[in-house]
Formats: C-alpha cells, structure tokens, sequence
C-alpha cells in the first residue's frame, strides 16, 4: 500500500514539473526580434513549453489525448517551432498538424505547411506529402520553390527520376515558378539515375525558358559524367556552353577537377593538374584544396609538398584551408621542416597560427623525441599564435609522459591550471603516478594538493 502510494505521488510530482511551463503557454508569447525580446524568463518558458510539447508528438502513442489534457492554443509560430523539432517522426508530425487545425484559433500559414511537407517528403510519405500539399492549394497558400527543390531531390536520392520529373511537372499547377534551384535538384536525380541525355536535355530547356544556369547547374552534370567516367562528355558539354556564352561561374577545368575528385578518379585529377602547371594555368584554390585534401588521405603527402610548391612558384595564394590541410599532413609523416616552412608561410600571410594547427607539430616532434623543439616551439606559439586550449595542453602532457618527462608534464600541469583550464583526472594521475616512480615524491604530492584544490576531494 505504501508502495503504491510513494509510486502515485511520484508520478505527480514528475507530471508537476515536466509540465508546469505547458500550463501557462498560453500566456506565453513568442520573441519578436532581437531587438525587443520578451523577459528572459518568459523565452525560457516559451521554448521549454515547445521542447515538451516535441518530446510528447515524438514519443507519445496518445499524443492528441496528451496534448488536449494540456489545453494549449496553438499559434503559427509554436507549430511551427514543433514541427522543426521533430524532422524524424513525419506521422506524428502530421498527427500533430492535423490536431492543431482542429482548434478554430488556429490558422496555419505556407510556414508550417511547408515544414511538414519537407519532413513528408524526405521521410518518403509522399501519398500524405501530396494531401498535404493539395490542402494548401485549396487554402489558397503557396508552396515554395525550395519545398518543392527538396521534394524533387528526395525523389532523386531513393531513384525515382520519372517521380521527380512528375514532381516538376505539376509544379505550374501550384502556381510556383520553375526557379534555377529547381532546375538543378532535377539535373541531380536525372544523374542520379545516369539519365544524362534528359539532364542535358533538360538543360536546353532550362536555357530556352530563360533561366540562367549557376555553378550547381554545371557542376551537378560535370560531376555526373565524370562518376560515369564520361570525362570527353562533361568536357564537350563545358565547351558547348561556352559557346553559346553560358559560362561557368568557375573554371571548367576546376569543375572537372572537382568532378573526378568526388568521383573517386585521384589520378586522372592529379594528372590534370599536372598539365595544368605544365602549361602555366592555375586551379581555383578551393579546387585546389579538394585535391590537397584528397591526395593526403590517400597517404601521398610528399606530391602534395611538391605540388604546393609548383603552383606557389606560379603565383596561388594559399589560404588558411590549405594550411589547415597541408600542416597536420606534413607532421603526420615526420616532415618537420615543411611544417616550420608552413608555420611561417601562414604568419607572413597575416595569420596567427591556432591551437588545430600547431598542435600536430609538437605532437610530432615529441613522437620522434624532440622534447626541446616542441618545448621552444611551444613556447614561441604562445606569443605570437592563439593562446593554447585544453585539448593542446592534454596532448602535451600525454605525449611528455609518453617520453618520461614528467617533471616537464606536470609543468604543463600547472600552467593549464593558471589558465583557468582544468585537466582531465587522467592526466593528474598520469602525472602523479610517473613522478612517484620517478623518485620525485615531493611534486607528486604537491601535484595531487593542486588537484584536490581544484575538485575538493
């Protein structure tokens, strides 16, 4: 009996507390702007209500049962904020749209319907996507181009190109305009399903109609070809639309090299930089950077210092995504001097080296047992790079461990301290552990006073 009682009052007291912001929604506004914001303490309560009322459309069997005992208005804007929430549970997203419009305050507005119609549509309820859809036409709303860009391209990605076409078709009768990013999410499920002569077809259409083609138009069917290994095609295509004075926003040779990168084609695109810098020519440097990134995965850091070094001697700028490929890869494989050289090619270029690019440099120079260097090197980052994080400090202190420099780790230890930046319980006992053994038995228990100042245990 007591049991059953203690369970009761427990329950209650659990229903008290997740619910009480629900209780007083009503009251609730939602933030206008930035400019003039509710009270804080109203905002909280607005999007704690919205939270639990996500948590009960995803996880509750009953949910219009729930959310009546609750007796909740819904406004535009919290079904709205509900239906985002809840990107995974396209049933009962709809099962709470459905309830929200059974209450004569609300009227939904094209937000939300299109919200739904994206969570519809992604999840494949195209059945229920195109009732809802049709409910809007009949409330006389209209449906974006991005809502239907999204429809055609989920269409695309489960390969139903002939679905995606239809979706594209019926488009005039919602009144929509067949925008260039439409366009492309049809290019893109004609690739996807390797329809390339209705893509380029497509294309003749897109331009007969006046809608100008952009770089993802260009790039959605050079990366198409080249995934077919159709490299002649997509370059025949690129000089096609030169001719007729549609050119792409990027090189097309950049757009090749895109292509056979995402394409898996390594080769063919190194070889295509190559007569690239043979002939005087420069990839884009965010071209170029996919390749980088590419190549170094690969493990073939050595062409990449070399490549870098050909097309800095004719005249590309590195910006800081090469760096942030090219440093950690050049340490990774023990090329300390191509790292230094990186390091300061990066400060001349006006940068201040951060925490994710020097830490690979000392992570390798303590790997080979260069403790001095990566002690100086350290040392010089803290004055003129971006002061050194948690992560920084944690590796350090692994890595002197590692090398049995524990009086130097435990230095370090301090430090993080007197930066505010409080290590990990692994690392005080790492720290203490080899100090002990070490004979150091003093700064092992003056390590250990550090750490109970800081956790007071």
């Amino acid at each position: 009996m007591f049991l059953k009682r203690s369970t009761s009052s427990a329950l209650l007291l659990l229903h008290h507390h997740l619910f009480l912001p629900l209780r007083s929604l009503k009251t609730l506004t939602p933030p206008t702007s930035s400019t003039s914001p509710s009270p804080k303490s109203d905002r909280d309560a607005y999007f704690a209500a919205i939270h639990h009322i996500s948590n009960i459309v995803r996880r509750d069997f009953y949910l219009e049962r729930t959310l009546n005992k609750l007796s909740i208005s819904p406004t535009s804007d919290l079904v709205y904020r509900v239906l985002r929430s809840c990107p995974s549970s396209p049933v009962e997203s709809f099962r709470f749209f459905s309830w929200a419009r059974s209450h004569p305050s609300y009227s939904p507005t094209t937000l939300e319907f299109d919200q739904l119609l994206l969570t519809l549509g992604r999840s494949r309820h195209w059945e229920t996507m195109w009732k809802v859809a049709h409910q809007m036409k009949t409330l006389n709303l209209p449906i974006s181009s991005d809502t239907f860009s999204v429809l055609i391209e989920s269409y695309g990605q489960h390969g139903l190109a002939d679905r995606a076409v239809e979706v594209f078709n019926r488009m005039r009768h919602f009144g929509c305009p067949q925008t260039a990013p439409v366009y492309n999410s049809l290019l893109s499920a004609l690739c996807e399903v390797k329809n390339f002569q209705g893509a380029y077809a497509l294309i003749r259409r897109m331009v007969r109609k006046g809608v100008s083609p952009d770089k993802r138009t260009f790039a959605v069917l050079v990366n198409g070809w080249c995934a077919a290994g159709k490299l002649r095609e997509a370059q025949e295509f690129l000089e096609e639309m030169s001719r007729k004075g549609f050119n792409p926003p990027v090189r097309g040779r950049d757009l090749l090299i895109d292509g056979l990168i995402n394409a898996g084609y390594l080769e063919s695109a190194k070889g295509m930089v190559r007569r690239m810098t043979k002939e005087g020519f420069l990839p884009d440097v965010s071209t170029f950077n996919s390749l980088l990134e590419a190549i170094c995965n690969s493990g073939e850091v050595e062409f990449c210092v070399e490549l870098l070094l050909d097309v800095g001697r004719l005249g590309l700028c590195p910006d800081i995504s090469t760096y942030k490929i090219m440093i950690p890869a050049v340490s990774k494989v023990g090329r300390m001097d191509e790292a230094f050289r990186l390091i300061h090619c990066l400060m001349e270029d006006g940068h201040r080296p951060f925490p994710g690019l020097y830490a690979p440099v000392i992570k390798a120079l303590c790997r080979i047992g260069r403790f001095d260097d990566a002690f100086s090197f350290f040392s010089e980052m803290k004055v003129q790079g971006h002061p050194p994080n948690r992560p920084v400090y944690t590796m350090l202190i692994r890595m002197c461990a590692r090398g049995g420099k524990f009086v130097e780790a435990a230095n370090y230890l301090v430090e993080m301290t007197e930066m505010n930046l409080i290590p990990r319980s692994q690392s005080f006992d790492t720290v203490t552990d080899g100090l002990k053994y070490c004979g150091k038995h003093d700064l092992a228990k003056r390590i250990e006073q550090v750490e109970i100042s800081l956790r007071g245990i």
